[in-house]
C-alpha cells in the first residue's frame, strides 16, 4: 500500500486543467507535434505468417508482421529493424519477396492470408527499390488478403500476386495478378468466383512459364470460420505454361470432395517434384507429384501435419535435396524420406506459418510462427532468437495506481505481460501476470501485489509476492472447446470480458451472455443480468466449417463484450455485447435497459465502453461491423442514459468511411477532449467527436486495441507493436478553446518527480527524460530563445539558450577519484579538465548530455533534469518558476517539484532533500575552488619549466599534494577527495550522513591551507 505521502504526490500528478467548453474547432497538429509515443514492451515477437530472404546476402531476410509491418535482419536475426514505419499505412502485412536478379527489390502485400478473427484487412502492395529503405504504393488496393508474392527469378519486372481477398465476404478480386512492368499496371489473369481467392502461387524451378496456384474458398464471420468448398465448384489446384494466360486444373488423384486451403512446394532439385499440403474431406493431407502436377498421391494423412490447416498449412521443400520436406503446424516437423514419415524438429516457439529456404544453401533458412521470425544458419538445429522483435498482440491494457504505474496486458500466443512504464530498478523489470494469452489482466485497485487474470471464463487471482501461485476460480467450470454455444450455461468469448469495481476493491465484473459479479475477489460468483445478446438465428453454432471444427471460443457469438462501472456513480453499469445489443444498469444489476443507438445497423462488436468522466449519464462506445464485412467507423456519445445517442462518427469528420473503431477514451481533464483507436492507428478530438484529427505522431501504423489513461499520461495497447506511453498530455488541455494558437507560448508544466538516479537528459527510466517537461510553441522561427530556471527568490538555478551548448564535460557516474574539475566546470556548463585515479572509487560524475532549444515553428519539449547547471546537485522539492525568452518577450510559468514517492515512504522528509542540495551546493563550491587551484598551480608550473629553483620544487611538492597523478590506481591526492565526496551524495536521494559533513570540513580546511601556500609561492594575495 502507498503512504499519505506518496498519495499526495501523485494527486499533484493528477491535478485537472480548468474546464474547456467543447465547441467544432480545427486545430493545426503542430500545436502538439513535440510530443513523441515511447515503447515500453514487450520485446518478444508476435505473430508472423510472412518471410523471406535474399538468396546472395545469406545474412539478409525480411519478416513481415500481422500488425507491425515490414522488419529486417542483416545478422541473421540477431537484430532487426521497422523498415516500414510512417511509410505504409496498414501494419498487416501478408506476403514479402525479394527480386532474384536485383537483392534491393522488395515487394510487401498487405493482409495477412491466415485470417484470425482480428485480422486486419489488406490495403494494396507496395515495392522498395532500395533494400526496404523507401516504399512505394503499386496498387491492388482493393484486393483484400495478399498471401503470397512470387517475382520471375530470371526478370524483376514481372510479379505475380496470390490474393486471398477480403476475409469476411467475398469479393470479386479475388483471385491471381501479374504485373509485367514492375508494378505499374496489373492484369487479373484468373478469378473464377467471389468466394475463391488464391491462396498460393509458384513458379516450377527452371522454367518461369510454368506456374502452379491453389484456389480456396474461406471466410471469417463473428460466429465461425469457413474454409473449403466442393472442388466441382472450383476449389484445388491449377497450372499455367504460359505465364498465367491460362490455366488447368489438376485432378488426378486429388481430392474431389471437399476441398479447403492448399499450399504447394517445389525444388530445384527436381523440378517435376510438387508437394501439396491439402485441408479436404475426404482426403486431408501431403501429396505429392513427381510428373509436374500431372498425377498425384496421398503420402501421408498423418495428424500431425493437419491440424488447423486453414490457419498454419506451410510447407517447404530442401532446394538441393527433394526427399527434405518441412512442414509447419502447430509444431515444426521434418522429413527426410519425402514426405513419408515426419519427426519434430527444435524451435522456439509453436503455430508455424511460413518458411524460406535459401535457394543456393539450405543451411540458411526463415521461419515464421506465432512469436515472431527465427532465422537459422545450420539447417534447423538452432535457431535466433525470438526476444529481439518487439512485434507483440496486445489485446487490452490495464494500469496500477502505485508509482511509477505498471501496465498490464496478454500477448496473443504468449502469456500475460506486466510491464513497468519507467524503469523500478527493483530487478523486476517485466513479469509474467495470471490469466493467458487472451487475458484480460487487471491489478487491484490500492495493492498491486493482487492481480486478476481472465482465460476464456477461468478467472484467476495471483499475489505477485509469491508469483506462480495462480488461484484458479472458473465461472460455470465448463469446458470451453469443441462445445456448441446453446450446450453451455454461460458462454465466454476467447477475450471475455472483466473489468473491476472503482468502488469496492475486490468486487470483480466478468462477462458471459450475461454480467457475472464477484464480491469476494472471485471466490463467489452470482449473475446480475439477463441474457445481453440478440442471438441471431444461425449463429449459435461449434466454429469449424465445412471441413475442420475449430471450436476454440474465438468465434463464440452472442456474448457480453464490455462492461465498465460509472466512477461518477456507483451502481451505474453499462455493457455492450458482440452481436449488437448495448444496455444499463443504473441500479446496480436489478433492472437493465437495452439502450441500443437505433441507428446502429445490428450485429456489432461493441469493443470497448468508456463511462463519462464528468456527469454519470454519459457513455461512449467504439463499435465494429468488419466481420460482418461493413468497416465503417463507429463511436456513440449519450448524456440521459442512452435515451439518446450522437454518433461520433460519419466517415467524413476526420476518421475515415472505410476505418473501423476499436476503442474511444474521455480525457479526464479537459471537457470533450477524446482519443480514439482504430484499425489503423490514433486520433483525437477536441470537441467532443464531431471532428476527428490524427493523433499518430511517430506511433507506427498498427491497430490500436486499448487506451487507458493516467497521470497525463496516455498508454496504448497495441496489434503489433506492444504497448506505448504518450507521456505528459497536459499541453492538450491548455490549447485555447478555439484552436488557434497564434503566439508564441510558453505552456504551464505537470509536476515534476525528482526520481533518485535520473542523471540527465534522456536517462530516465524506460526511455523517458528524468525532470521536468517543458512545452512551449512557436507559430514561426524564433530568432533567439533563453529558458531559464528560478528558485522561489526569483535566483536562477539554470539556463538553456537556443545557441550552441556548451562542450560536454569529462566526468563520470559512479566513477574513481578522478574528475576533479568535474563539478565546478558544471557549475558553467563548461568542459573539465582532465584528471586521473581509480576507476571503482566514487566520485565521479554523469555528465548531462548538451541541450539546445529547438527554434523551428511548432510544439516543441524539453526536459530539465532539475539539476543545477550541467551536472550539479537535483533541486529539493519545492516552487519554482520558469522563464522562456522569445527575445525580449518573456513568459513565466510556474513549476512543482515533488519527490519520488519510493523515497518518502523510506523515511526520506523534505528537509533531508533541502539539506541534502545545500551540502551539494557547498561541496560543488569546494570542488569548484579545487578546479581554480589546480588550474593556478598548473599555470605556475608551466611558466616554471625547467626552473630548478626551490620555489618551483616547493610549488611541485604543492601540486603532487593537490593533482591526481594520471596514472592508473595511483595514490589520491586532495583534488579526487573532494571529488569523491561530492560523488556520495550525488547518486540518489538520502538524508546527508555525518561523516560527510564533517569530512567537508576537514577537505575544506586543507583546501583553504594549501591555497594559501600556493599564494604565497606565487606572490598571490593570501585567500
Amino acid at each position: 500500500m502507498r503512504t499519505p505521502t506518496a498519495l499526495a504526490a501523485l494527486a499533484l500528478l493528477a491535478t485537472a486543467a480548468p474546464p474547456v467548453h467543447a465547441q467544432t474547432v480545427s486545430y493545426d497538429s503542430k500545436q502538439w507535434s513535440g510530443l513523441k509515443y515511447r515503447f515500453i514492451a514487450p520485446t518478444r515477437g508476435g505473430r508472423v505468417t510472412a518471410v523471406t530472404g535474399v538468396t546472395t546476402q545469406p545474412l539478409v531476410y525480411y519478416m513481415g508482421t500481422v500488425g507491425g509491418g515490414v522488419w529486417k535482419t542483416v545478422d541473421a536475426g540477431h537484430n532487426w529493424k521497422p523498415m516500414t514505419d510512417g511509410q505504409i499505412s496498414v501494419g498487416a502485412i501478408g506476403a514479402v519477396a525479394v527480386a532474384e536478379t536485383s537483392p534491393d527489390t522488395v515487394w510487401a502485400g498487405t493482409g495477412s492470408s491466415k485470417i484470425r478473427s482480428n485480422v486486419t484487412i489488406g490495403k494494396g502492395i507496395y515495392k522498395s527499390v532500395d533494400a526496404g529503405k523507401t516504399w512505394t504504393f503499386m496498387g491492388l488496393k482493393d484486393v483484400g488478403q495478399i498471401a503470397t508474392i512470387r517475382i520471375n527469378p530470371i526478370n524483376a519486372d514481372e510479379v505475380f500476386v496470390a490474393a486471398t481477398g477480403n476475409p469476411f465476404i467475398a469479393n470479386p478480386e479475388r483471385g491471381v495478378y501479374r504485373t509485367q512492368d514492375g508494378g505499374k499496371t496489373w492484369k487479373q489473369v484468373f478469378k473464377l468466383t467471389p468466394g475463391l481467392g488464391a491462396a498460393d502461387i509458384e513458379f516450377q524451378p527452371g522454367n518461369p512459364h510454368v506456374l502452379f496456384t491453389t484456389m480456396w474458398h474461406g471466410l471469417r464471420h463473428p460466429w465461425t470460420i469457413i474454409s473449403g468448398s466442393p472442388a466441382a465448384e472450383g476449389a484445388g489446384i491449377y497450372k499455367s505454361t504460359d505465364s498465367g494466360d491460362h490455366w488447368n486444373k489438376l485432378t488426378d488423384g486429388l481430392p474431389s470432395g471437399l476441398f479447403g486451403r492448399a499450399n504447394v512446394a517445389v525444388t530445384a532439385a527436381a523440378p517435376d517434384r510438387l508437394y501439396a499440403l491439402i485441408e479436404a474431406k475426404p482426403g486431408m493431407g501431403l501429396y505429392r507429384s513427381d510428373d509436374a502436377g500431372a498425377h498425384w498421391h496421398l503420402v501421408t494423412d498423418s495428424s500431425r501435419i493437419t491440424t488447423r490447416p486453414f490457419y498454419y498449412d506451410t510447407i517447404g521443400v530442401d532446394p538441393t535435396n527433394p526427399d527434405a520436406v518441412w512442414v509447419g503446424d502447430e509444431s515444426w516437423v521434418k522429413s527426410e524420406d519425402g514426405g513419408k514419415t515426419f519427426r519434430p524438429m527444435p524451435e522456439p516457439h509453436g503455430d508455424n506459418h511460413d518458411v524460406w529456404i535459401n535457394p543456393i544453401n539450405s543451411k540458411y533458412m526463415i521461419e515464421g510462427n506465432d512469436g515472431g521470425a527465427i532465422v537459422s544458419i545450420d539447417g534447423g538445429l538452432t535457431w535466433s532468437s525470438i526476444d529481439n522483435q518487439p512485434t507483440a498482440e496486445i489485446y487490452q491494457v490495464a494500469l496500477d495506481d502505485q508509482f511509477p504505474y505498471r501496465i498490464y496486458g496478454a500477448q496473443q500466443d504468449n502469456n500475460t505481460v506486466i510491464a513497468p512504464s519507467l524503469s523500478l530498478g527493483d530487478g523486476r523489470e517485466f513479469r509474467d501476470g495470471p490469466g493467458c494469452e487472451t487475458g484480460p489482466i487487471i491489478p487491484k485497485l490500492g495493492d498491486p501485489n493482487i492481480v486478476w487474470g481472465g482465460c476464456k471464463g477461468q478467472f484467476s487471482r495471483m499475489n505477485m509476492k509469491t508469483a506462480g501461485n495462480e488461484q484458479h476460480f472458473w465461472i460455470g467450470g465448463e469446458s470451453l472447446y469443441g462445445n456448441e454455444p446453446p450446450a453451455l450455461n454461460f458462454r465466454f468469448q476467447r477475450v471475455a470480458p472483466m473489468e473491476i469495481s472503482p468502488y469496492e476493491p475486490n468486487t470483480v465484473y466478468y462477462g458471459s451472455q450475461f454480467v457475472s459479479r464477484s464480491k469476494d475477489g472471485g471466490i463467489a460468483w452470482e449473475t446480475i443480468s439477463p441474457d445481453l445478446t440478440a442471438k441471431p438465428e444461425g449463429t449459435q453454432i461449434g466454429s469449424g466449417e465445412p471441413i475442420t471444427r475449430d471450436a476454440t471460443g474465438e468465434e463464440m457469438y452472442s456474448v457480453v463484450y464490455s462492461i465498465r462501472e460509472s466512477p461518477l456513480k456507483k451502481g451505474v453499469i453499462w455493457a455492450g455485447s458482440n452481436d449488437g445489443p448495448f444496455w444499463v444498469t443504473q441500479d446496480d444489476g436489478k433492472h437493465w435497459d437495452n439502450i441500443t443507438p437505433r441507428d446502429m445497423p445490428p450485429g456489432g462488436r461493441v469493443q470497448n465502453i468508456e463511462p463519462g468522466r464528468f456527469k454519470p449519464g454519459t457513455a461512449y462506445f467504439a463499435c465494429y461491423r468488419y466481420l460482418l464485412g461493413d468497416f465503417a467507423p463507429y463511436i456513440y456519445m449519450t448524456d440521459d442514459y442512452g435515451k439518446t445517442w450522437t454518433k461520433l462518427t460519419d466517415g467524413h469528420n476526420g476518421i475515415a468511411a472505410d476505418e473501423p473503431t476499436r476503442v474511444v477514451r474521455e480525457d479526464p481533464a479537459r471537457p470533450g477532449l477524446l482519443y480514439a483507436g482504430t484499425e489503423f492507428g490514433m486520433y483525437l478530438s477536441f470537441d467532443r467527436g464531431k471532428t476527428w484529427s490524427p493523433f499518430q505522431l511517430n506511433l507506427p501504423h498498427t491497430v490500436v486495441t486499448d487506451i487507458k489513461l493516467t497521470h497525463n499520461d496516455l498508454v496504448l495497447s497495441t496489434q503489433g507493436r506492444g504497448f506505448y506511453v504518450l507521456d505528459n498530455v497536459s499541453l492538450l488541455h491548455q490549447l485555447p478553446a478555439d484552436g488557434l494558437q497564434s503566439k508564441n507560448t510558453l505552456y504551464k508544466p505537470q509536476t515534476a518527480v525528482r526520481i533518485p538516479g535520473g542523471g540527465g537528459f534522456g536517462r530516465g527510466g524506460g526511455g523517458l527524460p528524468a525532470g521536468a517537461q517543458i512545452d512551449y510553441y512557436l507559430p514561426a522561427t524564433a530568432d533567439t530563445l533563453t529558458l531559464t530556471f528560478l528558485d522561489k527568490t526569483g535566483k536562477t538555478i539554470r539556463t538553456i539558450s537556443s545557441e550552441t551548448p556548451a562542450a560536454r564535460g569529462g566526468g563520470r557516474r559512479g566513477g574513481g577519484g578522478g574528475g576533479g574539475g568535474a563539478a565546478a566546470a558544471a557549475a558553467a556548463d563548461a568542459p573539465a579538465p582532465e584528471a586521473g585515479g581509480g576507476d571503482e572509487e566514487g566520485g565521479g560524475f554523469f555528465r548531462a548530455a548538451p541541450v539546445v532549444l529547438e527554434k523551428s515553428p511548432g510544439m516543441h519539449r524539453i526536459t530539465w533534469d532539475l539539476r543545477y547547471n550541467n551536472n550539479g546537485p537535483a533541486v529539493p522539492p519545492g516552487s519554482y518558476t520558469v522563464q522562456l525568452a522569445f527575445g525580449s518577450d518573456i513568459q513565466k510559468q510556474p513549476l512543482e517539484v515533488i519527490e519520488d514517492p519510493r523515497v518518502t515512504a523510506d523515511g526520506v522528509t523534505t528537509a533531508d532533500l533541502i539539506a541534502q542540495t545545500d551540502f551539494q551546493l557547498k561541496a560543488m563550491a569546494l570542488n569548484d575552488d579545487c578546479v581554480k587551484l589546480v588550474a593556478r598551480v598548473r599555470a605556475g608550473l608551466s611558466t616554471m619549466k625547467g626552473d630548478t629553483s626551490d620555489k618551483a620544487t616547493q610549488l611541485q611538492a604543492l601540486a603532487d599534494k593537490l593533482i591526481t597523478s594520471p596514472i592508473r590506481y595511483s595514490q589520491p591526492a586532495l583534488q579526487t577527495h573532494i571529488s569523491y565526496l561530492y560523488g556520495e551524495n550525488n547518486r540518489t536521494d538520502q538524508k546527508v550522513g555525518k561523516d560527510a559533513l564533517d569530512r567537508y570540513e576537514v577537505l575544506r580546511k586543507q583546501l583553504e591551507a594549501l591555497t594559501a601556500d600556493v599564494n604565497k609561492i606565487l606572490g598571490l594575495p593570501l585567500p
